[in-house]
């Protein structure tokens, strides 16, 4: 009996990297550099000092409301709002686990589409997981996003609202452990962020700029994923950005990631590890290689011998991620003892390991498993 994919579900391999072309949201402040801000608002007739009040009202108080920006003047405040204050993101639904600390929202889009972003509190840190594409044009196989196909790009501010929402809920207490901020930003949500470079690279900027430019968070707090855009990965290098890389790798050989990770008949294993190993001379930032443990596919030992033989020596740390379960899918995680053996076999090497604390599994907010359904 043959099966029909469902409208817009990419065939297998197929690689997506030009985003549909729809309708963009309206500007939002965070697009803009403050430079750009200023501009705005002496094209509306004002100050150019106001674009720092804005920015401080946004970055540092989390508020965009201009209405709410009661050191404006009345008049300012409905042009403020007309202009750079559009509502980009709306609150679907949210998920909790682990006691409140782990929540999850999917969001609608100004158009409809759906992206979903992840909080995620611990004892010392608040990492907030965000997604820069709506879908995922990369088409792993065992990755719910990569499944659905590439709906669209995301902007700048759409991005940087995700962050901006989480340091909300944290400022106002709303998640156990009293009042925080968000210290870490993970580029692992829904979407391959190098392939929406303009974009990131624009959020990534108002993340680490201090207040007013941004929100403050340390560079070395950001992480950006990539399955392997080589060209961008270049690009990232010498962007004077030292942000985490973490690569999904997924697979030492070509002969199976060219199946698990599509990408890889474009870029090889070799020129993927290549790029990797300049970005982390150019930015002396370690890489981060992200590998999800499979049962039976890509957990063996020798497979284990041969990741270590090609990292080891190098600035870089393995981060193992036991499979998450996604609908409909024929793999699963590692057997407990496969993992062990795996872990064992790099660290012979000397490479160094851990395995992911897999938060989120219970709402399907872990890696791999966005798939923005309603």
């Amino acid at each position: 009996m043959s099966t029909v994919s469902p409208p817009g579900t990419p065939a297998p391999g197929q690689l997506t990297f030009v985003a549909p072309r729809r309708a963009k949201p309206a500007r939002h402040l965070a697009d803009l550099t403050m430079a750009e801000r200023r501009a705005v608002v002496a094209e509306l007739g004002e100050k150019p000092f106001r674009a720092d009040q804005l920015s401080r009202h946004y970055f540092e108080k989390l508020n965009g409301d201009p209405e709410l920006m009661t050191d404006l003047p009345a008049a300012a405040r409905e042009k403020f709002a007309a202009a750079l204050f559009p509502k980009l993101l709306t609150s679907v639904r949210e998920m909790t686990t682990d006691g409140g600390t782990t929540r999850k929202t999917l969001w609608r889009l100004f158009d409809g589409a759906l992206v979903e972003s992840v909080l995620m509190r611990y004892t010392d840190r608040t990492t907030m997981c965000v997604s820069s594409q709506a879908g995922c044009g990369m088409n792993c196989p065992f990755c719910a996003t990569g499944q659905a196909g590439l709906t669209r790009n995301m902007t700048t501010a759409e991005i940087v609202e995700q962050v901006v929402a989480g340091a909300r809920a944290l400022a106002a207490g709303e998640v156990p452990g009293g009042p925080g901020r968000v210290s870490n930003v993970v580029f692992m949500g829904m979407g391959e962020p190098l392939a929406n470079y303009k974009a990131v690279i624009g959020a990534v900027r108002r993340m680490v700029e201090p207040s007013p430019d941004g929100l403050g968070i340390s560079a070395r707090g950001v992480t950006v994923s990539t399955v392997g855009l080589v060209p961008a990965i270049g690009k990232l290098a010498a962007e004077g950005l030292p942000v985490t890389l973490a690569l999904s790798l997924h697979a030492p050989d070509d002969e199976l990631r060219d199946t698990l990770v599509p990408i890889n008949t474009r870029w090889k294993v070799a020129e993927v590890l290549d790029a990797a190993w300049n970005y982390a001379a150019t930015t002396k930032r370690r890489v981060s290689i992200e590998y999800a443990l499979i049962k039976d596919i890509n957990d063996q030992e020798w497979r284990a011998d041969l990741l270590g033989k090609l990292i080891k020596n190098k600035l870089v740390h393995v981060n193992l991620i036991p499979l998450n379960p996604t609908p409909g899918s024929k793999w699963t995680a590692s057997r407990p003892e496969d993992e062990r053996a795996f872990v064992r076999r790099l660290e012979f090497h000397g490479v160094p390991v851990t395995v992911r604390d897999t938060r989120g599994r219970e709402i399907d907010g872990a890696c791999g498993q966005l798939a923005a359904a309603e």
